[in-house]
């Protein structure tokens, strides 16, 4: 399998896009760190993962929270389980006219979508560069960051951030091989989705050519792809996964 004896720390795993990365990543061979800020469903995703044989541990663990991060961190590193692959999923949104926002939602949105995965990211990259063995970091972003999304500004703007971040720390983490990349999401068969009104959901429909939601699998391949050694000459880069929703930009 692609991915044996690498070790994945995955961030919002207890659900939705984050859970289907986690297991796929098992299934092709690595040792998954499945972690959600709730402790009941990142147990779940670890235990689905046991189930089929895989290897996982699960970990309450709040992108928001720095001590709860370093926390995490201190654990793997004295179990020698620290990640040489790290995937950045956590997130969230909410629909609203970026006129009625109010600066506690932007401040929401912007902790957890971008400086969760600033956060993240500082705390795991030591162990990987001290490790001197290299390694992956891949970041979900979203179509929004790369095009805009009318509803949801802030998040747009969060999301961008982290694909400038991901270009950014790709220049600077070459020289210790660690590759960093990003996969953009298009519109994704999650709650989150399903959450909006039906005329939403079935114009937004409409407008894929593909006339399908991303299957959470979809994009677990695309982050499976970017964690593997056939992606060993590949960072920086930015890849959409949107059906053909999105294809420029």
């Amino acid at each position: 399998m692609q991915l044996n004896a690498r070790i994945a720390l995955v961030t919002g795993a207890g659900s939705g896009i984050g859970q289907s990365i986690a297991v796929t990543l098992a299934e092709q061979g690595a040792k998954v760190i499945v972690t959600d800020m709730s402790a009941e469903l990142a147990a779940q995703t670890a235990k689905l993962i046991q189930d089929q044989n895989g290897f996982a541990v699960s970990y309450e663990m709040n992108v928001c929270e720095p001590k709860q991060i370093a926390h995490v961190r201190e654990q793997l590193v004295a179990q020698n389980l620290a990640p040489n692959v790290l995937v950045n999923n956590a997130g969230w949104s909410t629909s609203q006219a970026f006129l009625k926002n109010s600066p506690e939602l932007w401040d929401k949105l912007i902790d957890i979508n971008l400086m969760g995965v600033i956060r993240v990211t500082r705390a795991f990259l030591e162990p990987m560069v001290q490790s001197e063995k290299g390694g992956s970091v891949v970041n979900v972003s979203s179509d929004a960051g790369r095009v805009g999304s009318s509803g949801e500004s802030v998040y747009a703007a969060a999301k961008g951030g982290v694909i400038a971040l991901t270009k950014s720390l790709a220049r600077e983490l070459t020289r210790y091989k660690i590759n960093v990349n990003c996969v953009c999401p298009g519109p994704t068969e999650t709650q989150l989705l399903r959450a909006n009104p039906e005329n939403y959901v079935e114009a937004l429909l409409k407008a894929i050519p593909m006339r399908r939601f991303a299957d959470p699998k979809d994009i677990a391949q695309a982050v499976a792809y970017f964690s593997s050694e056939p992606a060993a000459y590949v960072t920086g880069q930015i890849m959409s996964v949107s059906g053909g929703l999105t294809m420029a930009g």
